[in-house]
This record gives C-alpha cells, structure tokens and sequence, in this order.
C-alpha cells in the first residue's frame, strides 16, 4: 500500500523555524517527483516546494522563496521540508505529495501533476 506521512509540525511563533519530514512507505521515494503544498482554511491548496525525482531540480512559490528549502534523502525514503523565518499567513496544514519521476520543471507544484497525497500536518505561526 503506497502511503506518504508527514510529521514535524506544530506551533511556533514568527520568525520560529520548523522542519517538515515526508516519508514514504510502500514505494521508493526517488522515483518520484514530491511536491510541498499548503491549505489556509479558506484558500486553495497551493504548490509552495518542489523537487524533482532525481534532486536536480527545485521550484519553489514567491511566497516562501528564500525562506523554505527543500531536499530529499532518497536512502531514508524521505523528503524535508526546512521552514526558516515563518509568519502568521505561512499558518496551514501542509501536505507533501508524489508525482511522475518524468514531471518536468513546468508542471512541478501544480496540483493536478501529483498522484499519491499524505493526509497533511499543521502549521500554526502565532505569538
């Protein structure tokens, strides 16, 4: 049964950091592309941090540009999502999802691109 699980989130006050962990069980990770996505209560999902299968490449939104990095470990069939200098709009549960390994840069962090979805973990920046 393929299944992705993330963990590592939490409350944290801005300017905190958080590490976000997406493993995979079931399926080897590193034929995959994996995207980051988040949900606001009220919002969309939106592609945030992406990352092709082989780690060659990554995509990240405006938004979190310069403050969010993503990276795969493919031996511990895991993907991260290292979250720097958060704000109260970053609040949402976060969700990492698997895609085709032959995704390219164009449709990574599209919604539609991504087959396989964990079930989310909030993420709340509050003082």
């Amino acid at each position: 049964q393929l299944q992705l699980v993330e963990s590592g989130g939490g409350l944290v006050q801005p300017g905190g950091s958080l590490r976000l962990s997406c493993a995979a069980s079931g399926f080897t990770l590193d034929y995959y592309a994996i995207g980051w996505f988040r949900q606001a209560p009220g919002k969309e999902r939106e592609g945030i941090s992406c990352i092709t299968s082989s780690g060659g490449s990554t995509k990240y939104a405006d938004s979190v540009k310069g403050r969010f990095t993503i990276s795969r470990d493919n031996a511990k069939n895991t993907v991260y999502l290292q979250m720097n200098s958060l704000k109260p709009e970053d609040t949402a549960v976060y969700y990492c999802a698997a895609g085709p390994r032959w995704l390219t840069v164009q449709r990574m962090c599209v919604t539609g691109s991504y087959d396989y979805w964990g079930q989310g973990t909030q993420v709340t920046v509050s003082s």
